[in-house]
């Protein structure tokens, strides 16, 4: 882990080490699968939770083998934080990952809707005494390892389409902007609310952050600069002095240049769907990236991956500021076995000076 950090922090500075770092980003639902844990007693279960996580642990650092500097156990609810926050209904599908409803379906959902006493919110109550609930669990059995609980939404393009059908929201952005404005304002200041709530919790003050807005990728530069930009600006001028993170899962190479020079993100996953090269070339020496390489490339055996594999590694690690990971989330399709062959590839394919082949 120590090699590692050192790693990673040589590329951070726009430098080479020794070799690319490796990020895989496994977790979750693909470790419930990969244990044959039903995925939705990991999301509903304390001591499955814990289990999978456990198993998942030891199945990363003793056979995947990749780069990463921390370890732990978390209460993972899965994707349903809107839910928690605004009082959604939620579905538990047996062997999946859970969904909020989504309760927003017309304008005048829009137009009513207000922003909760986020602190005093049932669901977020809930999700802390849960949380709690999670440590307490960890220490009963006498697991040596650090346990810890959080609760996020996403910002509020990606937010409003956890409460409205997105379609219904690209819509008005064309037809009615100041309606989608007003509510975007009122989801920053839910946003604001949770983020501060949780630093009061902990007892923290963050000084970087990450957002998730997978939505933002499939909008034009134009309604980015007017939808998404005024408003995580504002979040991460507050909470993001030292580290500002992105994560989308879309075709973003449009938006890299907006995202570099007014959000000034430190670090960038790219997705799946997006080009490396154009990455590269907006982001050398600004803004350190992964992804650009889609998870369908590792359902089958490495050979099929290698191309994929080669061609970012050519375009995007030269001069480092890159680390390598599939693009998005590695979701259960994933095949276990390829991951860890291709990270004992790229372990090879990715030693600097960039240019050989294995």
């Amino acid at each position: 882990m120590e090699q590692a950090k050192r790693r990673w922090e040589i590329a951070a500075r726009f430098e080479e080490p020794d070799r690319v770092p490796i990020r895989m980003s496994v977790g979750g639902s693909f470790f419930a699968r990969l244990t044959g844990a039903n995925i939705r007693d990991y999301y509903t279960d304390l001591d499955t939770c814990i289990d999978v996580q456990l198993a998942g642990l030891r199945w990363t650092f003793e056979e995947l083998k990749d780069d990463r500097t921390g370890y732990g156990l978390h209460l993972d609810l899965g994707p349903v934080g809107e839910a928690l926050v605004f009082g959604l209904e939620t579905y538990y599908p047996d062997d999946t990952s859970p969904w909020a409803i989504r309760s927003l379906k017309t304008v005048e959902d829009i137009r009513r809707f207000e922003t909760p006493d986020v602190a005093k919110a049932p669901g977020v109550r809930w999700a802390f005494r849960r949380g709690e609930e999670f440590k307490a669990r960890v220490r009963e059995r006498g697991i040596k390892l650090p346990a810890g609980f959080g609760l996020g939404i996403h910002p509020p393009l990606s937010c409003a389409c956890a409460l409205a059908e997105p379609a219904l929201i690209y819509e008005l952005m064309h037809t009615a902007p100041q309606v989608v404005h007003e509510l975007f304002e009122k989801l920053l200041n839910a946003f604001f609310q949770l983020t501060d709530f949780q630093d009061r919790y902990f007892g923290s003050q963050r000084t970087s952050i990450g957002l998730a807005d997978d939505n933002s990728a499939f909008i034009s530069p134009a309604m980015y600069r007017q939808f998404v930009v005024p408003y995580n600006r504002r979040i991460y001028q507050r909470y993001g002095k030292q580290g500002r993170y992105l994560h989308f899962d879309g075709p973003g190479d449009h938006l890299f240049q907006i995202i570099a020079d007014e959000l000034q993100v430190t670090q960038h996953d790219i997705g799946g769907f997006s080009d490396a090269a154009a990455a590269k070339k907006a982001y050398r020496g600004r803004v350190m990236f992964g992804g650009g390489i889609n998870l369908k490339e590792f359902y089958g055996d490495l050979e099929s991956a290698k191309p994929a594999i080669d061609r970012l590694i050519e375009v995007a690690a030269p001069g480092g500021g890159f680390y390598f990971s599939i693009g998005g989330e590695t979701y259960v399709g994933a095949n276990p076995q390829t991951l860890i062959e291709a990270v004992a590839y790229v372990k090879e394919k990715g030693r600097y000076p960039i240019g050989q082949r294995c």
